[in-house]
């Protein structure tokens, strides 16, 4: 793996992930794979008792291991350098606290990590943005599928011109968790907390970015069909989507959390007039090119100079060894970590044309979540808002 040497680990809080998280241990060990951070203060839960002892129990400090975020916002913003201040917030809450969490901790001038979905609106995630440029402030939006080595390839090589001309985007997110008895709990199940659509939020805006980020391009318009296929459904599950791109391109999006017996599903395919790109994430070592008049070609995760600069920068261990959704979420918190590193000493630069998703990322989920819910609402075509 290509990472610049940081010059001092930087100092972490997290906020949210505690017991009974799926994705606060996911961050967390994220966030130590490489040895960029240390993670010096906690707010784990929205329950005072709770959110100290989960604190004091992952070996945090007692005195920083808060029982709120206000707190913890409250008391890191009055360290100084000296004091052992923050350099960064990991933002890993219900949907409808992002915007909250995320403002506040722009305006106490740390840098963040958030969990997607960035916020639960268009308007919101936009004011988000706006504060952090004029702060200045560097924000890391965890879609996670953007780390792994084989995505990247597929996008250096669409950038270099191996398709040609982008003409079908075709993309998948096929759980079947909903669809267990019993599954249906949680904040998710509420839809002021989710943000409104489960579905779109929950895993439409990663399968959204996986095909803007491969392809570079923006959707134009869409039709959307969205809405609950589990009887007596109090959540939308799926969403079926035809997509036409700023290139003139064609596309599709299904993804549903309620097709039974699915596990986890995620992928895409992409064809220009010179071939096609296919990749799935349950297999995510391999990536297959498919040509005109040729046999179909299997890219594995090979490190060594044949891969792309994107792919090598991305990949850790020797040809034959598995990586995997860890490692990729870790290569976006290590990312970031070299861009913070350089804002903390006054050089911010792009790593590798900013191979991590950012907060504009973010509003795009956003803008292309608004669109979907105004085509099914009104079956009809309509065009995505700009972020």
């Amino acid at each position: 793996m290509v990472m610049k040497r940081i010059g001092r680990r930087l100092r972490l809080a997290v906020i949210g992930g505690g017991e009974g998280s799926f994705i606060g241990p996911v961050h967390r060990m994220a966030a130590r794979l490489d040895g960029h951070y240390d993670i010096v203060a906690s707010a784990l839960s929205s329950d005072p008792g709770r959110a100290h002892q989960g604190g004091i129990d992952l070996g945090i400090a007692p005195e920083r291991a808060y029982g709120s975020w206000q707190a913890l916002i409250a008391a890191e913003s009055r360290r100084s350098a000296a004091d052992d201040r923050l350099d960064v917030v990991a933002v890993m809450t219900p949907n409808d606290s992002h915007f909250d969490i995320c403002m506040a901790t722009l305006d106490a001038g740390f840098h963040i990590v958030c969990d997607k979905p960035l916020t639960t609106d268009l308007a919101s995630s936009r004011a988000l943005a706006a504060r952090a440029s004029q702060v200045q402030a560097e924000f890391c939006v965890t879609y996670c599928y953007s780390g792994y080595p084989m995505v990247r390839q597929a996008r250096d090589m669409v950038r270099a011109g191996a398709l040609g001309t982008i003409r079908q985007v075709h993309l998948q997110y096929v759980q079947g968790n909903l669809a267990e008895p019993g599954s249906a709990t949680g904040w998710r199940m509420q839809a002021p907390r989710a943000g409104g659509s489960l579905v779109l939020l929950d895993i439409g805006t990663h399968a959204f970015h996986l095909g803007s980020y491969v392809t570079g391009l923006d959707i134009d318009t869409l039709c959307a069909d969205l809405g609950a296929t589990l009887p007596g459904g109090v959540v939308d599950d799926y969403v079926g989507t035809l997509m036409r791109y700023s290139n003139g391109a064609r596309g599709s999006l299904w993804v549903t959390n309620a097709a039974a017996g699915s596990e986890h599903g995620l992928g895409f395919r992409i064809h220009g007039d010179l071939g096609g790109l296919e990749w799935q994430q349950e297999e995510p070592n391999r990536l297959v090119h498919r040509r005109v008049g040729e046999f179909d070609e299997v890219l594995t995760r090979r490190p060594g100079k044949q891969m792309s600069p994107g792919a090598q920068r991305s990949t850790r261990v020797a040809v034959g060894h598995p990586e995997g959704y860890l490692e990729a979420f870790a290569n976006l918190y290590s990312e970031f970590a070299e861009v913070v590193a350089g804002r903390i000493a006054g050089q911010r630069q792009a790593v590798d044309a900013d191979l991590f998703p950012g907060i504009e990322d973010g509003v795009k989920g956003l803008a292309f979540v608004a669109a979907a819910v105004e085509s099914a609402q009104t079956a009809r075509w309509v065009s995505v808002p700009r972020a």
